[in-house]
């Protein structure tokens, strides 16, 4: 059975980092594109990062380029999500999720119609 389970979330004061953690079962992470996308409340599941299962190409949303940075441990089947200088506008659910695409665009690796598979969520709070 296909399974992502994040952990990692937390509360955090404005400036300070994060790491989340998505651990996959049941499948290889690494034949897969693996995509972070966040909800805040009243607002649109929107993508915030993802790495291609093609050469681990990765890609990110404009609010998050050069404070986050996502990677891949294929030893340990879990893709990880660095949360820096974060800012309350960061607080969000945070899922990840995977498809098997071949082949992956930017802008579609941050579109959450693309995947197949999610995790429940890993809550974020940002605030002093």
């Amino acid at each position: 059975q296909v399974q992502l389970v994040e952990s990692g979330g937390g509360l955090v004061q404005p400036g300070g980092s994060l790491r989340l953690s998505c651990a996959a079962s049941g499948f290889t992470l690494d034949y897969y594109n693996i995509g972070w996308f966040r909800q805040a409340p009243g607002k649109e599941r929107e993508g915030v990062s993802c790495i291609s299962r093609r050469d681990g190409v990765t890609y990110y949303a404009d609010s998050v380029k050069g404070r986050f940075t996502i990677s891949r441990d294929n030893a340990k089947n879990t893709v990880y999500l660095q949360m820096n200088s974060l800012k309350p506008e960061d607080t969000a659910v945070y899922y990840c999720a995977a498809n098997r695409y071949a082949y992956i665009s930017g802008a579609y690796c941050l579109t959450r119609d693309a995947y197949d598979y999610w995790g429940q969520g890993t809550q974020v709070t940002v605030s002093s």
